[in-house]
Formats: C-alpha cells, sequence, structure tokens
C-alpha cells in the first residue's frame, strides 16, 4: 500500500502501480465471476472485468425483458455466459451482487443457498449488510464478505475505463474466511478498473455515500440549483439567463476548474469580484447548511433513511411513481431552459 497524505490526514491507498492487472489476472485466474444483475453497476463492472480478460458470466432474471435483453446487446450469450440468476451464482465462486438494494432483500431467500464454501460475496454498497436488521440479507460463516464500491455511476466506471483512466473505489473486508479475501477484493477493484482503491468499512461506505448522494452529490447540489434559479427569475432575469447563472457556468467552466487543481485555484483563476463574494458568502452557506447535514448524517445512521428506501422503492408501483417524479424535474422551466441552453452548445449542433 502507498501511505499518503490527504490534507495533514495519512491515509493507506492502493494503486495501480502497486497491485498491477496482472496480479488481478494471476489472483482471478481460477475464479469464475457472476455479476448478478444487469442494471446499473452490473454492465460496467462485467464489460471491464471481461476486457481486462477475467472470466465473467451474467446472472439475470430473463423475465426482467430489458435488463436481459441490454445483457444480450452487449454480447452475453444465453446458456454459455448469461443464465437465470441462480444458476449463474452455482457456477460462480465469486458472486458479485450488483441488483438495486431493494432488490437485494427480495433475491436473498434465494441466493443464499446457492453459496458455496470459499465463495465469496461481493457487494458495490454496504447497504445489506450494515441495515441486516431491515433487509434479512445474513451471510454464512463459510464465504468471504467482500465490497469494491466505484465512486461514481456505472456509466462513469465504463466511460472512465474506456478512457484509460478509471475511477476511485472504495474496499472493505466484512467475513473473511478464507484467508484470500483482501487480495481477492483488491484483484476485483482493478478488474473492473479502479484509478485507486480506498479502505473502508461496510458502515462507512454506506453512510457516507447516502449521505452524499443526499446531499453535495445530488440532492443538496439540485435543491441550491433550485433557489438560486427561482430567486433570479422572480427578479425579472430570463430563463436563459437564470440558467446559465445557476447551471451551464458551474458544468462548463467552473467545476472543471476544481476538478484541474482544486476550488483555492478556481478562486484564483476568476474576477476579483467573484473570489470576494465567493469567500464571503462561503461561510453563510455553509452556516445554513450544516444543520441538515448534521440531521441527514444522524437519520443515515439510525437506518431511517434506510427505511425510506425499502419501504418506497419496494413498492410495486414505485417505477410508475419514479417515472412522475422525474417527469415532474424534467419538465420544470428550469431543466426545459437547460434542454434548450444544451441544444446551443456549438458541438450539439
Amino acid at each position: 500500500m502507498a501511505k499518503l497524505n490527504f490534507g495533514g490526514v495519512e491515509e493507506n491507498v492502493v494503486t495501480r502501480e502497486e497491485f498491477p492487472l496482472s496480479k488481478a489476472q494471476d489472483v482471478l485466474k481460477d475464479e469464475i465471476i457472476a455479476i448478478i444483475g444487469y442494471g446499473v453497476q452490473g454492465p460496467a463492472q462485467a464489460l471491464n472485468l471481461k476486457d481486462n480478460g477475467i472470466s465473467v458470466i451474467i446472472g439475470q432474471e430473463p423475465g426482467f425483458k430489458e435488463d436481459w435483453d441490454k445483457a444480450v446487446k452487449d454480447g452475453w450469450v444465453p446458456g454459455e455466459t448469461l443464465f437465470p440468476i441462480t444458476e449463474a451464482a452455482e457456477k460462480a465462486t465469486v458472486i458479485q451482487y450488483l441488483v438495486s438494494d431493494a432488490a437485494q432483500r427480495i433475491v436473498w431467500p434465494k441466493l443464499k443457498p446457492c453459496l458455496k464454501e470459499g465463495d465469496a460475496l461481493y457487494f458495490s454498497h454496504g447497504f445489506s449488510i450494515t441495515y441486516k436488521e431491515q433487509t434479512d440479507v445474513i451471510p454464512p460463516d463459510n464465504v468471504d464478505v467482500i465490497l469494491v464500491a466505484p465512486k461514481g455511476s456505472g456509466t462513469s466506471v465504463r466511460r472512465n475505463f474506456l478512457a484509460g483512466t478509471g475511477i476511485n473505489s472504495s474496499y472493505a473486508i466484512f467475513q473473511d474466511y478464507t484467508g484470500r479475501a483482501e487480495e481477492r477484493t483488491l484483484a476485483l477493484g482493478i478488474g473492473i478498473g479502479s484509478g485507486y482503491l480506498f479502505p473502508t468499512t461496510f458502515k462507512g461506505e454506506v453512510y457516507s455515500d447516502l449521505t452524499g448522494e443526499r446531499g453535495v452529490l445530488m440532492g443538496a447540489l439540485a435543491g441550491i440549483m433550485e433557489a438560486q434559479y427561482q430567486v433570479l427569475r422572480e427578479n425579472g432575469h430570463s430563463p436563459s439567463e437564470a440558467f446559465n447563472e445557476t447551471v451551464e457556468e458551474l458544468t462548463q467552466s467552473l467545476i472543471r476548474l476544481v476538478d484541474e487543481n482544486g476550488m483555492d485555484w478556481m478562486y484564483a483563476n476568476c474576477s476579483a469580484t467573484a473570489q470576494r463574494g465567493a469567500l464571503d458568502w462561503l461561510p453563510k452557506f455553509k452556516e445554513a447548511t450544516l444543520p441538515v447535514f448534521k440531521q441527514l448524517y444522524e437519520r443515515v445512521k439510525t437506518g431511517e433513511e434506510t427505511k425510506v428506501v425499502l419501504d418506497k422503492t419496494g413498492r410495486p408501483d414505485y417505477k410508475e411513481l419514479l417515472s412522475a417524479e422525474l417527469k415532474e424535474l424534467r419538465e420544470s422551466e428550469m431543466w426545459q431552459a437547460g434542454a434548450t441552453v444544451r441544444s446551443l452548445r456549438p458541438d450539439e449542433r
């Protein structure tokens, strides 16, 4: 492991230099990896492993036609590399359990009997194991239970892999039955294309992940965008001006500067007026949102957020309800303005 300094705090991380693909291929040479679920993370992780020369099969119920057909379109062959879930799991030595959190609770009773002594049960989210009182996902004692959690969507995992970069991932060992759990985990992390891997726990992963998704990464970001857009529109600014000042400049310019060299560098490369305003208002926004984040983290830690997820996503009409919510978001004035602005980008015309 490499010891790196993160803002004055030292952490151990695993890079591709220390754990090259050739080592991952050697560790996994006798393994058969079954990707269970071909929805969000499944396609990216499966295709990356396959492209890296690692033996992979897919477990997907034929009744979920959209995902089954996607797997076939991606080159997985029914009866050869594509099977119903239990058939794939029985053939595998590593089961990557990548169906949704709500589906994991439902599928678990028929997946658990497929686990053989010495198998590895792999997750990309600490949800089911951490909140086992709610999910009833309790692995047998004679298997490894491991986690590799890419810090991005399945689309990003695949896109970054094809670009030759990779996306960073956390990893954790919940149960080491074979004594090989760590090397299996790191090999799988490198195999799916991770840029580097940093250690965590199942609890640490899910607590940070649920907080991040509800907070800065998605919920808070969308919320403050809507608030600023509304204030600008209420004060007479056009949809185009309000959207450009709220979203377009962030996504097409400023966030890219942050990505390149950090927030201070972005500030240093903006106008003096922008710098001064940002530095003065930063603590006001922190003060306003800190109580919300503390409340959010506590709800994650106590399992209240998990209960909401399982209750809502487990409903038989959830897809219809979700479609309605996303339709409302998509058809709001702000995001309709966004669609128009995107269509006017030079590379879109």
